[in-house]
């Protein structure tokens, strides 16, 4: 019986538009690939206009698809005189008695718009604005007239529905299909995904009706009831996905990893010439619980910059390998996976020196000890069939990689332990893809050294269970950081390098760090997207700001005094791949004094002697972004200072966020300050832009409270009913809006 409930919702739901809607169809579809009833119906309106009220002009964008209710002032048409035919100049206000001025509508050859533009007449309009001679303007704009004499005042409180809209489909003929699917469709026959005990409880309208009050509504405050239940369906949809996701999990079978006494983690933490925090002790023994059982661990590790995350994963890895498993660390970028194999293989010590398989075909124990091997995309051919044999015989133990490692000639002896890094860079199909190369559903750890507010974390990464790490390991320093406005005080450059000469004097190393890598005018390639989207929506812009690069600095500093004498080098990411490790290690020795890069240094790269960050054009940077380069120093002894450097006057916006970093270090605090500042269509990454958006009306910085609220549920119903076979709609809803190409957005953070 569900089942035919369900295939009677689905092929209302899914049915074609062409059917219903004929030629507007296709417009749907190149636009917006809306495609079926269901999709438009939940291609929202993004606002609301009141029949009586005239929009304010000074309000609207430039180069935006508008649409706006005004009056007409003035409406003249003469022959054009380079080419046939008339042209109607109109001008519409949104004052009364038009002393407000307005804005300009052009017609080329519109008679009909002659005869009914006409002074005093009210209408809403739609087209994307322009500039021309200093005044907003709108070339053969779509409008509607509105009928001032209608004597139906339900009519007159009727808001009209302003959807997101382009040039070839305006807003007025988005409304008319969706009232078209609106009168075609069984309403009544939509299995709701909200349970009905739950909209018993919070007293919710059903679907259908949120359907119909949301895009015809017949006063403006129906949509707001309509909304907050559909708000609420939306954070219970995204909710019972994770939780699925984590219930199907759970049934998978892992192999069990228990930690063996006397193995490679207890030789390795005898070694240990410091002692760890409680913190990742505490998140040490979770691991090593969560490994030890038969169903796959799936963990995300968060916490401050230099917190010590790599060390608990390395412990982990260890726990595996003593059970007879290998490890896979997936890095973002070959310099990060570089410094891991440094640093592990240093750790480790005579411990990274083995790697024989011992009698029963498990891998070495304490004796032999393992082998920790790098496989990246840029390797030689014989170094890379060497690590491919290492992995796939089981001599090593630990393989790290970048995106190298998903390739299909890729085996692993018995891969038991998958550790993500910098989890945001990758998505759930890579992170997928690698757990293909298991006998069994191996465990994974992601890390993220972004701290991550609840509301996102409860979102983004709400099929993971969650780890924190908020103590920094005893001897780290200080970082002072202060922000540079060279507009204010364009002397500060030269003190800049000044101070940078004082701490190379003084026998410390210094990062100065470019938004971007040469001079052609393209953007700095090696930046990766920060957690929450795109860092800076600035970054996007001509601008006339010309930013400091990477190659331009680096061929300059032959003329900057203070840095006479001084050894330099460059990295960024189009460099040869045995010229970036040459310059990192002699960074990391201590031979280059200084070094010039991208933020191909924004994690991973680790050189304790490094006290000082200059950072150029600062303002081109996320919030996030700027505090993982703060954390490259003060890793050592020593105090660390990092300069935010920029070229923006006091009041620009940008500005707030480099005053946020320099006021504090604590990463949670500006993790909550980011996701203030930042537009709330980025915080899910890509997926959720544009018109077939998985989220409309739920604000993940606002909405913390109707987010637990649907966790809770969702667990409490998905723990009843993993497979969601008695709630058709919900199941059918989670494949309406998060489909495999929408989910991939749920663990991109």
């Amino acid at each position: 019986m569900a089942g035919a409930a369900r295939a009677s919702a689905a092929s209302e739901l899914d049915a074609p538009l062409a059917k219903r809607l004929g030629p507007v169809a296709k417009n749907l579809e190149k636009h917006f690939g809306i495609t079926t009833v269901g999709e438009l119906l939940n291609h929202f309106p993004r606002t609301y206009l009141k029949r009586g009220e005239l929009t304010p002009i000074d309000e609207v964008p430039v180069d935006e698809e508008v649409t706006l209710i005004a009056r007409v002032q003035s409406a003249n048409s003469r022959r054009m005189h380079t080419r046939k035919g008339t042209l109607l100049e109109v001008v519409i206000t949104d004052d009364a008695d038009g002393s407000l001025g307005g804005m300009n509508l052009t017609f080329f050859n519109g008679f009909t718009a002659a005869r009914e533009l006409k002074p005093g007449v009210r209408a809403m309009f739609s087209g994307k604005t322009t500039l021309y001679r200093g005044h907003l303007s709108l070339t053969n704009p779509r409008y509607s007239l509105l009928d001032e004499g209608d004597d139906d005042p339900a009519r007159a409180k009727r808001p009209i529905p302003v959807y997101p809209a382009v040039e070839k489909l305006s807003s007025d003929a988005i409304a008319k299909a969706v009232g078209v699917v609106l009168d075609t469709l069984h309403l009544s026959d939509l299995d709701d995904p909200i349970p009905a005990s739950i909209a018993r409880r919070d007293k919710l309208m059903s679907l259908a009706t949120a359907y119909e009050l949301v895009h015809r509504p017949p006063q403006i405050e129906d949509t707001y009831r309509a909304q907050h239940r559909l708000r609420y369906q939306e954070a219970f949809v995204l909710q019972a996905a994770l939780a699925r996701r984590r219930a199907l999990a759970a049934r998978e079978e892992a192999t069990a990893r228990p930690p063996s006494a006397g193995g490679l983690l207890d030789q390795f933490d005898a070694r240990l010439p410091f002692t760890l925090t409680q913190g990742q002790r505490d998140v040490g023994r979770t691991l090593a619980e969560d490994l030890a059982r038969t169903h796959p661990m799936n963990r995300l590790l968060q916490g401050e910059v230099g917190a010590g995350k790599t060390l608990v994963a390395l412990r982990a890895m260890l726990q595996v390998i003593d059970a007879g498993g290998q490890a896979a660390l997936l890095a973002p970028t070959e310099v990060l996976a570089a410094q891991h194999l440094q640093s592990i293989t240093r750790t480790l010590g005579p411990l990274a020196e083995g790697g024989m398989l011992a009698e029963g075909g498990m891998l070495g124990g304490a004796l032999d000890g393992t082998r920790v091997v790098l496989l990246t995309g840029s390797m030689s051919t014989a170094q890379r069939k060497k690590s491919l044999l290492d992995a796939a015989s089981g001599d090593a133990g630990i393989v790290i990689g970048t995106h190298a490692l998903l390739s299909e000639n890729v085996q692993f002896f018995d891969l038991g332990l998958i550790v993500v890094d910098e989890q945001h860079r990758f998505g759930v199909e890579q992170r997928d893809l690698l757990r293909t190369k298991a006998r069994t559903s191996p465990h994974v750890l992601v890390m993220t050294a972004t701290p991550i507010p609840r509301t996102v974390a409860m979102t983004v990464f709400g099929d993971l269970e969650t780890s924190t790490l908020s103590e920094l390991p005893a001897g780290r320093s200080p970082i002072a950081t202060h922000e540079v406005g060279l507009t204010e005080h364009p002397g500060w450059i030269d003190r800049i390098w000044a101070r940078a000469r004082e701490e190379i004097d003084a026998g410390r190393q210094v990062y100065v760090v470019c938004p971007k890598i040469g001079d052609n005018g393209r953007g700095d390639d090696d930046a990766p997207e920060a957690l929450y989207g795109e860092p800076v929506a600035e970054r996007k812009t001509g601008g006339a700001q010309e930013l400091t690069s990477v190659v331009a600095l680096f061929d300059s500093l032959a003329g900057i005094p203070q840095l006479q004498g001084v050894t330099s080098g460059m990295l960024h990411g189009r460099m040869d791949p045995q010229d970036k490790a040459n310059v990192m290690a002699r960074f990391a020795d201590g031979s280059v004094q200084l070094l010039i890069a991208t933020t191909v240094i924004e994690v991973g790269v680790d050189v304790p002697n490094a006290t000082l960050m200059v950072i150029m054009d600062a303002d081109r940077f996320g919030i996030s972004q700027l505090h993982q380069l703060r954390g490259r120093i003060g890793r050592g002894g020593h105090a660390g200072t990092c300069l935010l450097v920029t070229k923006l006057e006091p009041e620009h916006p940008s500005r707030e966020r480099l005053s946020a970093v320099a006021s504090t270090t604590d990463g949670f605090e500006l993790s909550q300050k980011d996701l203030e500042l930042r537009r709330e269509g980025n915080i899910l990454g890509a997926s959720q832009s544009g018109g077939r958006s998985a989220l409309r009306f739920l604000k993940i910085t606002q909405h913390g409270t109707v987010i637990e609220k649907a966790r809770t549920d969702a667990q409490e119903i998905v723990g009843e009913d993993p497979d969601l076979r008695e709630l058709p709609g919900l199941a059918l809803a989670i494949e309406l809006y998060l489909n495999p190409e929408k989910e991939a957005f749920l663990e991109k953070g």
